[in-house]
């Protein structure tokens, strides 16, 4: 048996791979898996993090996610699973309300699922999921300006800002990058994550649906703490432990 406490590199190396498959690690467990201190195992996660590799946290790291590209490169990922997150996220809709889709590939499926014969309001500032509103007919779709963001494929900005500051929202489906019942929602662009900070103060109940690989995980800037959700669409077959630790948070729990 590999003797963890004199090799770092493979002590790491074993943390990095932790990391990847679960999202979170716990440095008492940690220290009782490869037989050395908890202050060793602390000392191998302040490296990790300083490679960019995870977050420390009280009682041990969650991994830092890796920006997954612009919106049309993610439109092609997890296709299946995003569809099923859509279509969940459709039957929380409330007819006649006022709703806003954030940007995002998950909310573009969740665009395309909404059912053609529901009255409603849908703001968004994401052209692409615009088109898509278009195909309802009894949908007023109104469409928020401004400077268009590549990445997130949602426009930006202070017309974007002054546009959202005067209406209120039943529901917002928000986006982001990764989510931690911990750390919270997170994004990696600042302007983004500020727009996204506004519209949770203008909405009534806030929803996200969020795919298994950014869960748990975190990015740069925090967008809202788990607290303020209203309701978390995920996937059932989640660890069950990470289900539980959202629930804790008093999330109500939406499986496709």
């Amino acid at each position: 048996m590999l003797d963890y406490a004199a090799f770092p590199q493979q002590r790491q190396s074993l943390i990095r791979q932790e990391l990847q498959e679960k999202g979170r690690v716990v440095c008492a467990t940690l220290a009782e898996q490869l037989g050395v201190s908890e202050h060793t195992v602390r000392r191998d996660l302040q490296e990790l993090a300083r490679e960019g590799i995870c977050k420390k946290v009280y009682g041990g790291a969650v991994s830092v996610l890796a920006s997954q590209g612009d919106l049309l490169a993610r439109t092609e990922k997890n296709g299946a699973e995003k569809a099923r997150l859509g279509l969940a996220c459709s039957r929380l809709v409330k007819p006649q309300s006022v709703i806003f889709i954030d940007a995002g590939s998950t909310n573009l499926t969740f665009a395309r699922a909404l059912p053609p014969e529901m009255a409603l309001t849908v703001v968004t500032h994401s052209p692409i999921i615009a088109v898509e509103l278009m195909k309802l007919p009894r949908c007023e779709t109104i469409v928020i300006g401004g400077r268009l963001h590549t990445a997130t494929g949602g426009s930006l900005g202070i017309t974007a800002f002054s546009q959202i500051r005067d209406i209120r929202f039943d529901q917002l489906f928000l986006g982001g990058c990764a989510l931690d019942s911990e750390e919270g929602l997170t994004g990696f662009d600042y302007e983004d994550v500020e727009f996204k900070k506004a519209l949770t103060g203008r909405s009534d109940e806030i929803i996200v649906a969020m795919t298994r690989e950014k869960i748990p995980g975190v990015a740069r800037y925090t967008v809202v703490a788990c607290e303020a959700l209203t309701q978390l669409v995920v996937e059932a077959d989640l660890p069950a432990d990470t289900l539980a630790a959202f629930r804790e948070k008093n999330i109500a729990l939406v499986h496709p």
